[in-house]
């Protein structure tokens, strides 16, 4: 039997998945569980690491079995995942010591606001392209070992592991001989300085964190080491590595200069190609590593908004007036075209460019007549708005410009619908793929990459990108800019600064 498949371990926020494809990345079979999250104060996020890894384990099998296919016929397994949540563990039984804390997690917006305060967030934006924001790995990493008794000690002992979902996975799947992560994770911990590529004394210091906590450093196509044989019948190599941000990129087939995709699962990620040249941000977006391949980083400006999908689940979970998420976008289709109800989804506060942690959901333009269809085509729309809010940042911050059409993936974008407001209020083609879970191609790329069963970059057959829909405006440009000055104004009135 040859090597024909490539396992997609897609580790995201809500749900764990992994898809087999074969060796022309078509897929093939997927497995998915769903992954439930725990809300213990306001603000508050975390995930139980079991379910994560109960998770994992059990999508490989499914898949794999699926597919029809063996272990030994598999070439690599590629991991992404949700970013900046994050582990700490005992190195000698793999145990975490608390609940995983999720990026969504707000404990120390009061440790960020102190960092700002005392003039740091330059440094940190210099070395990491990040801002002082709970958002990321090194205040929650910070806050574990200042709350947790006793881990402070033995993380100075050297017998405590740090990783985001990435190296935590690849720790249990290679029975804890390989304690590693790739460049665009450790580029999210907001301890890794993204021009030396490596991780920063001084910034460890600053947060004091054990150096001997942290994982080894590795290209996105790498060799990560073996499976335990005892988990799928074979020891099966893990080869390749990336973000769930970074890996849509790669899916999305973004390799030139300019090009830019948004992806819209719970949040909604926007990265805009830069090349080997990362760029200061003038607009509060994040200077980030995109991917690193044989040793070379390319880099991206992007652009983070925390509730996309999010808002969907909340109308569904939290409200009960819908369903299903198909369900929005009918009655989004439904609403009242008079009435101007504006929705600015800060659940969890605001992300780029207004990066306000403190800021809470609400809603405004509501009537008598408002009911379940205003309220749904208000979430829909809150994602184009706050795309929008994204493109404009970064057209002020790229000279060479973004290319004009956005490549577009995620649960969301099946929506005809929000696909369509998307483009009316852009101005520009939206186009969306025939798989739209890039996030698990580009997973698979890599893999393939390292195994030698994909071209790489700008070589011939490298495209394994296709067109499903193009959505073109058809919204004129007056009306586009009267709803979007709407929008505007209702984030205003919700900022806290």
């Amino acid at each position: 039997m040859t090597d024909d498949l490539l396992l997609a371990l897609d580790q995201g926020t809500t749900s764990t998945r992994t898809i087999a494809f074969d060796a022309a990345l078509a897929p093939r079979a997927t497995a998915q569980e769903e992954l439930p999250q725990h809300f213990p104060a306001p603000g508050w996020v975390e995930h139980e690491p079991e379910d994560i890894w109960r998770g994992a384990l059990a999508t490989l099998r499914g898949a794999l079995d699926r597919a029809g296919g063996e272990a030994r016929r598999v070439a690599g397994i590629g991991i992404t995942n949700q970013r900046e949540t994050t582990l700490l563990w005992d190195r000698a039984t793999g145990r975490c010591l608390h609940r995983a804390i999720v990026w969504q997690d707000r404990r120390t917006a009061g440790h960020c606001a102190r960092l700002r305060e005392d003039g740091v967030e330059a440094l940190l934006t210099e070395r990491t392209g990040l801002l002082a924001d709970p958002y990321f790995s090194a205040t929650k990493l910070a806050w574990l070992l200042a709350e947790v008794p006793g881990v402070r000690e033995a993380a100075e002992r050297g017998d405590l592991a740090f990783g985001t979902v990435d190296t935590f996975l690849l720790w249990r799947l290679t029975g804890g001989r390989v304690h590693a992560t790739d460049a665009t994770n450790a580029a999210r911990t907001m301890l890794f300085d993204i021009h030396r590529g490596s991780w920063d004394e001084e910034l460890l210091r600053l947060f004091r964190i054990p150096a001997a906590v942290l994982p080894e450093v590795r290209d996105c196509a790498a060799e990560f080491g073996a499976t335990d044989a005892a988990l799928l019948g074979v020891p099966v190599p893990v080869r390749g590595m990336a973000g769930d941000q970074q890996a849509a990129t790669i899916g999305q087939a973004c390799f030139a200069p300019g090009m830019v995709k948004s992806t819209y699962g719970t949040g909604c990620f926007a990265l805009l190609n830069t090349g080997a040249t990362p760029v200061a941000s003038r607009s509060r977006l994040l200077t980030t590593i995109a991917y690193q391949l044989e040793g070379k980083r390319t880099y991206a400006l992007e652009g983070a908004i925390f509730a996309a999908g999010a808002a969907v689940q909340w109308l569904r979970d939290g409200l009960g007036i819908i369903s299903n998420a198909a369900e929005a976008g009918m009655l989004a289709a439904q609403a009242d075209p008079t009435q101007a109800v504006v929705l600015v989804p800060a659940f969890t506060g605001l992300g780029a460019p207004h990066w306000d942690a403190e800021a809470r959901a609400a809603i405004f333009g509501l009537t008598r007549g408002s009911g379940r269809a205003e309220l749904c085509r208000a979430a829909l729309e809150s994602v184009a708005f706050q795309t929008h809010d994204l493109l404009e940042a970064m057209r002020a911050d790229w000279p060479a410009g973004a290319e004009t059409v956005l490549r577009v993936d995620g649960g969301m974008v099946a929506s005809d619908w929000t696909m369509q407001f998307l483009a009316d209020l852009l101005g520009a083609p939206v186009d969306r793929p025939t798989l739209k879970e890039t996030t698990a191609l580009g997973a698979a790329w890599l893999a393939g990459l390292q195994a030698g069963l994909c071209a790489p970059p700008g070589a011939a057959g490298s495209t394994h990108w296709r067109l499903d829909r193009r959505f073109q405006p058809t919204m004129g440009r007056d009306e586009a800019a009267h709803r979007y000055a709407l929008w505007q104004d209702a984030v205003r009135r919700t900022l806290t600064h």
